[in-house]
């Protein structure tokens, strides 16, 4: 078919009026200019508050039309309307987080307005994957935690910010570390190999939970001010829709965005002294040399007084400052901050140094049918590491008669022990890394309730990690330099589509979409030996090392690519307000899974009834009472890539090779290290959820209470081949029949209430009963949590039992010391002999209760608010104290506790096997924060008309625990596992927690 250029320049030029036309009304919008074409009227006024106050960014609009304003700081307007349609014209008066209201014009010159606060405000508005829900419309597990509401103090990870805030969810700080990972699990752990760390999305860009290089947390790129709110999504009627990552629950966070009308610049700093919190009781000189003298031991005493813990800490100062802007108009919204945060560790030479900026927009275009949101964040981590674990040995152990510094004030140098100080100047461990982290999300409204939105996002993390050993005579070092390269690419795009319709009392979402995923991850490491004497360290000139032999510096690394398509889908059905359906279902296809196995399959199905919507309810009564039910299956991947494909070793030795002649050389061979399994598939949690939201006396008391069960199957584990006969001696598959369940209650409640008199005041808290156990395991243990210390190398601590709980103490029985002053050992079996055949389930690492109260009180400018968090029903392996404090080591010359001379018939000869003896009650209730606060009344100053708002605040962190453990803290998680296989609750050599006090200045413009 032939079009003539006649036909064709009339399009073209049809096109171009068109595009013209949409283009200069948008820019009409955006500068707030208007084009008289005709005649006009002015109508102007005021837009207020219950209280009479004005509202600054109130959007008026003409409806109907594309035309609109802003009031102004204190709530007027003026708006331009033809005078043709000045008679029928509706003006509409929007504002976020009140009702909107509609008046007639009908003619008149001056419309005020009175906008009412909106029951279904931002603080009701959840974040649910690809969406929002209003509060009142969830169906599911759902808790969200808004920034005012989270924990104050140094806060260096996000996870740290809702400990204790959210029922079902165990936040634990694996050490007192200036960002050291923590580790967080929603509704209990329920794999083995596999990780129990939910899934982050950050402004709708899934994080992938692989480290990015050095020992840190790598979450703490995130700035906390930044942080708008965190959705906890715990049941699978919530996380289907991320399918085979959404078993470990979902953490939504949501950074700030600007709003429309309004102009801010918030500067804010924080000053924090931070100190040790609790030390362990070692003898001081005088007890020391007391204690000895019982025993007739070892006494070196050089007649000095020396609290080592002391040596080896400080008080430590955190220095941070953060700058924001936010603001623009109803068409462009934008927020920008910088924040920089110079964090000292109470250990001595330990830094954390964090510098991060984020900007992102929301631009309206064509008449608001598109929309472009964009997000970035870059971030430069700067980790100073000492040896901790060799640090806090010899502080705990070193004979406290010994000084610290020699006569000239240097650190002192002995052969008999090492000095922590010694130790500080010549081992450091740095890593850099740098990290950004950006989504473009385009949405186009096609059709009224349809929208089409595209998700574009990366992670780029790059690390650099140096281990340093200076050389040295005393103590003798030949120096070493260790240098690790990591980097991270994590790329996303996702489409989908929404639509949302109405029609008599029915209301429908529904969604569809297809998501890619692809993460490299890539090491490479080198180290260098043998370093001479001279001003300049390795770390700045590596070409000084003598030793490049292969034998002790192999180069190494690594390259793994990952991959994730899925497909989604999502509908919502509301009735009349009363009856609420959900139904997710999610197909995810992993590279990680075998060939056989590739797509798994993740539906989920949530009904809600709003029994406050019913007649035969009594609304004097209940403010709000609905009922929930879920179910679903959720997967998890977070296993080792590959696990699927054979692996292979070459090498050259009388094992994997044989020579072909008789004097001949071994040639190299190759063998089976792992056997391929292409029917290797996810894990699977099938999840129940029963639960109900209540408020009373006019939303004054509020909260909730749900049943869960969780139970998951399909678990993987690197096991022995049944088949004796096989090329290599472990296989990745998932045990048959194997179970992981997880049950238990959840409850919160809140309690506000305002006075005459301007008095507010919050109390609340929640609480949660949860029981963990594994059944029907074919193993009678699975080994995990391997002791350290002399004499316990490779012992292990904690099992993997039927009918017990993940993190089970699998231990010797400790029931006292014999007349000879050795240890007695239940003998279960009566077989005469104690073996590891009498170990016995000894409880658990995991808690079985969690809790935590909070109280906020406010009065005129003041504010105070304190919280509480606690576990019970847990143990602890202080291994800590089984590797260095018993009788022989005091004996020998090196300090203790009194926990040594427990037992005053104990031998000095007796040895301390991993035992009972050493498991702990690891409940605690600790005092995590409390602020006090005071707002300045910018007006009374004189300064309003510059500054919009001052604000004052100290606060206290870890004030105090009220614990029966006497180690350093009873929340402690140190990595043990053993082949892979997960650990919980061994405390060893665990660097302190600190106590701080935070000044904090923020001002507003």
């Amino acid at each position: 078919m032939q079009v003539s250029k006649t036909s064709f320049l009339k399009r073209w030029l049809t096109a171009s009026l068109l595009l013209l036309t949409i283009f200069l009304s948008a820019f009409a919008n955006t500068t707030n200019a208007t084009f008289y074409f005709q005649q006009t009227n002015l109508v102007k006024g005021k837009v207020t508050e219950a209280d009479n106050k004005g509202l600054e960014g109130v959007v008026v609009a003409i409806k109907g039309s594309t035309k609109r304003v802003i009031t102004d700081k204190n709530g007027n307007y003026e708006i331009a309307i033809s005078s043709n349609n000045s008679n029928n014209a509706i003006l509409v008066f929007t504002y976020a987080g009140y009702t909107t209201s509609e008046m007639e014009v009908a003619g008149n010159k001056v419309i005020n307005v009175v906008l009412k606060q909106s029951t279904t405000d931002l603080g009701d508005v959840v974040v649910v994957g690809y969406g929002t829900k209003r509060k009142k419309d969830i169906t599911s597990a759902i808790k969200s935690v808004k920034s005012e509401f989270f924990n104050k103090g140094v806060i260096s990870s996000p996870e740290q910010l809702i400990q204790g805030k959210v029922a079902g969810v165990n936040v634990t700080s694996s050490t007192g570390e200036p960002g050291a990972s923590i580790n967080i699990s929603v509704r209990g752990p329920g794999g083995v190999r596999s990780g129990s760390t939910p899934l982050f999305v950050i402004d709708g860009l899934p994080l992938d939970n692989s480290g990015t290089g050095g020992a840190g947390n790598p979450l703490s790129f995130i700035n906390p001010q930044d942080i708008e709110s965190m959705d906890v999504l715990k049941d699978a009627s919530a996380t289907a829709i991320y399918g085979a990552r959404g078993a470990n629950g979902v953490i939504i966070i949501t950074t700030k965005k600007g709003k429309a009308g309004t102009s801010t610049l918030t500067y804010g700093s924080n000053v924090t002294i931070s100190s040790i919190a609790n030390k362990l009781k070692v003898f001081d000189a005088q007890q020391y040399r007391t204690e000895i003298g019982k025993l007739s031991g070892t006494l070196v005493d050089k007649g000095a007084n020396t609290d080592w813990q002391d040596v080896i800490t400080r008080n430590a100062v955190t220095a941070e400052h953060s700058l924001s802007v936010s603001g623009g108009s109803d068409r462009l919204v934008f927020y920008g901050s910088m924040n920089m945060q110079t964090q000292k560790g109470i250990i001595k030479n330990n830094d954390l140094n964090r510098y991060n900026a984020r900007f992102n927009a929301t631009q309206k275009l064509f008449d608001n049918r598109l929309t472009l949101q964009m997000n970035i964040n870059a971030s430069h981590t700067y980790n100073l590491r000492p040896p901790v674990s060799s640090l806090i040995a010899d502080a705990i152990s070193n004979n406290p008669t010994y000084a610290a510094l020699d006569s000239t004030g240097k650190p002192a140098k002995y052969l008999d022990i090492s000095n922590p100080l010694v130790t500080l100047d010549l081992e450091q461990d740095v890593t850099r890394t740098n990290r950004v982290i950006a989504n473009i999300t385009p949405s186009l409204r096609l059709a009224k309730g349809l929208v089409y939105k595209v998700n574009i996002g990366v992670d780029m993390s790059t690390a650099v990690r140096e281990i340093q050993s200076l050389p040295n005579v005393i103590p003798l070092r030949e120096g070493r330099l260790d240098v690790l390269n990591t980097s991270n690419l994590n790329q996303l795009i996702e489409n989908y589509i929404t639509y949302d319709f109405k029609f008599d009392r029915h209301s429908f979402t529904t969604l569809a979409g297809h998501s890619y995923q692809k993460i490299a991850l890539q090491g490479k490491s080198f180290s260098i030996n043998r370093f001479p004497i001279s001003s300049v360290q390795p770390i700045n000139n590596p070409g000084l090392g003598q030793d490049l032999t292969l034998a002790n510096n192999r180069p190494g690394g690594y390259a793994v690519e990952n991959e994730l398509q899925s497909f989604f889908g999502n509908l919502n059905y509301n009735f009349d307000g009363k009856y609420l359906l959900t139904a997710n279902f999610r197909a995810d296809g992993s590279s990680k899974f075998g060939a056989n196995n590739k797509y798994g399959f993740f539906p989920s199905f949530s009904a809600g009834w709003v029994l406050t919507e019913e007649d035969f309810i009594g609304k004097n009564t209940f403010s709000n009472l609905k009922l929930r039910a879920g179910w679903g299956l959720t997967g998890n991947q977070e296993i080792p890539s590959k696990i699927t494909q054979a692996l292979y070793n070459s090498s050259v030795s009388g094992t994997t090779s044989y020579p072909l002649t008789p004097s001949g050389a071994y040639p190299a061979g190759t063998t089976f290290t792992r056997i391929a399994n292409p029917d290797i598939q996810w894990e699977v949690s099938n999840q129940l959820n029963l639960g109900v939201d209540f408020a009373l006396f006019k939303n004054k008391l509020s909260g909730s209470i749900d049943v869960f069960r969780k139970t998951s199957d399909n678990i993987l584990l690197e096991v022995v081949p049944a088949d004796p006969i096989q090329p290599a001696g472990s296989v990745w598959t998932n045990v048959k029949d194997m179970k992981i369940k997880n049950s238990g209650v959840e409850v919160e409640l809140a309690y506000t209430s305002t006075s005459s008199k301007g008095f507010t005041y919050t109390v609340g808290g929640n609480f949660t009963a949860i029981k963990n156990i594994i059944e029907n395991s074919p193993y009678s243990v699975i080994p995990s949590g391997s002791a350290s210390g002399s004499g316990l190398t490779s012992a292990t601590l904690n099992g993997y039992i039927n009918n017990q709980p993940i993190g089970t103490f699998f231990l010797q029985e400790f029931t006292g010391i014999n007349t000879s002053g050795n240890s007695i050992f239940r003998d279960v079996d009566g077989d005469g002999i104690v073996s590891d055949k009498d170990r016995i389930a000894a409880g658990s690492a995991l808690p079985t209760t969690m809790f935590n109260f909070f109280t906020n009180l406010a009065y005129k400018q003041f504010d105070f608010s304190v919280n509480f968090n606690g576990i019970a029903g847990n143990k602890v392996y202080d291994n800590t104290a089984n590797a260095n404090f018993y009788k022989v080591r005091l004996f020998k010359g090196l300090n203790t506790t009194r926990e040594a001379l427990q037992y005053a018939n104990e031998s000095v000869n007796n040895a301390a096997p991993i035992s009972t003896r050493y498991l702990k009650d690891g409940s605690f209730l600790r005092l995590n924060n409390l602020t006090l606060g005071y707002n300045f009344d910018v007006k009374k100053m004189g300064v309003s008309k510059w500054i919009s708002g001052i604000r004052f605040s100290v606060t206290g962190q870890n004030l105090f625990v009220i614990t029966k453990y006497d180690g350093f803290d009873p929340e402690v998680n140190i990595d043990r596992q053993i082949n892979g296989v997960l650990s919980y609750g061994i405390d060893y050599l665990t660097y302190p927690k600190a106590r701080s006090f935070v000044m904090g200045l923020q001002v507003s413009f």
